[in-house]
């Protein structure tokens, strides 16, 4: 059996393994001739499964991909080819929220607000856009959710419209791209949606970076608006829209669910599909393979105050690391897809256990994601 996999994917080497022979190979340029006489293929969201890529797969039987979204994947095609797929919904949705948690904590410092004080919108409430708002209670705040297509879906109240929610101070898109259909998001907000945007709120994209139309944002910029950007995905990538960067006050490359763990529950979650499959049993697990974090324990003796929670979350990750990463790179060929592949270990909350054995009060840490 031979198994083609992305080679950014962690332990997929060690977990597919199991299965038979595992050729790593550049997801961004996997292509037909690769997958001949190749049974499965696990992918992430740079490599577009489509008819000019499975042209040759002759034997193909499995695709997984280790994403969330999948509108990579001509899901049709596979459908007609017989060939089963699967995605890992909320693999790395936990790195997505402490990614949002760790940007709005160094805008509240640079910026001398409190996150409990702001009117906070999330835009999208699935597994990442949970995960944000799980972080952003934990720190005081209330905060409005939007997901217009689960209402309709689900019939839930409480939820506030896409034109309410552009009105809060802090707005964290977490929406899928859809291409199709009665709920398409591409370019969701539009020039004129955007021009609605109070001059001094932040705007966070941490979705899909063409829900948001980046040349009209860049021409709202450039225009004189006032609203702080951070941005982590970008129309176009690998090639975003450069004049646009200097205008984030934090820019990634797509990167908030790159957390270790993030990545590598992504690989458990199609090992396990791709082994039910078979019929065979998952026999191993990324808890036997992840390494012990630099800091794992750390005891607590102070209230858990802003201050104090902006201190412990930048000491497992600092979002301005990879901001700085990026700006000195992004203008080399090449670079965004160079900047994910070789990109730095970083490590969930979650891997910091916090011991309080005094009187201080600090649940608000647990529920930041921190471990007990």
């Amino acid at each position: 059996m031979k198994i083609v996999v992305d080679e950014n994917m962690p332990y997929a080497i060690e977990l597919f393994s199991q299965f038979g022979e595992v050729v790593a190979l550049s997801g961004r340029t996997i292509s037909a001739e690769d997958l001949n006489d190749v049974d499965a293929l696990m992918v992430r969201s740079v490599t577009q499964v489509n008819e000019a890529l499975l042209m040759k797969a002759n034997k193909l039987a499995f695709v997984g991909t280790a994403t969330i979204g999948i509108d990579h994947l001509d899901q049709a095609l596979l459908q007609q080819r017989n060939i089963t797929y699967t995605n890992a919904p909320g693999c790395n949705a936990v790195s997505v929220g402490d990614y949002v948690c760790s940007a709005l904590l160094v805008l509240a410092e640079q910026q001398s607000f409190v996150i409990a004080d702001k009117k906070i919108a999330v835009i999208g409430v699935g597994n990442t856009g949970v995960q944000t708002v799980s972080r952003l209670t934990a720190l005081g705040a209330e905060v409005m959710l939007c997901d217009p297509p689960r209402v309709e879906k689900e019939g839930l109240t409480g939820f506030v419209s896409l034109e309410q929610a552009l009105q809060a101070d802090i707005i964290c898109m977490h929406v899928p791209l859809v291409k199709t259909g009665d709920n398409q998001t591409k370019h969701l907000l539009t020039s004129e949606l955007l021009a609605g945007i109070n001059q001094d709120a932040i705007l966070v994209n941490c979705g899909r970076g063409d829900v948001i139309d980046n040349q009209a944002l860049l021409d709202l910029k450039q225009a004189g608006h006032g609203m702080t950007l951070v941005l982590d995905v970008w129309e176009n990538e690998p090639t975003p829209l450069l004049d646009l960067i200097p205008y984030a006050t934090i820019a990634t490359p797509h990167i908030a669910g790159y957390s270790l763990e993030g990545k590598a529950r992504g690989t458990q979650m199609i090992y396990q599909a791709y082994a039910q499959l078979l019929g065979q049993p998952a026999e191993r697990s990324i808890s036997d393979i992840l390494p012990v974090p630099a800091v794992s324990r750390l005891d607590v003796n102070q209230n858990a105050d802003q201050t104090f929670a902006k201190s412990l979350v930048h000491l497992v990750y600092d979002v301005r690391r990879d901001d700085a990463i990026f700006r000195k790179n992004i203008m080399k060929a090449g670079s965004f897809d160079e900047m994910r592949k070789n990109y730095l270990e970083r490590r969930e909350f979650s891997s910091l256990r916090l011991v309080n054995d005094s009187h201080y009060a600090v649940e608000s840490l647990y529920q930041l994601g921190f471990a007990k």
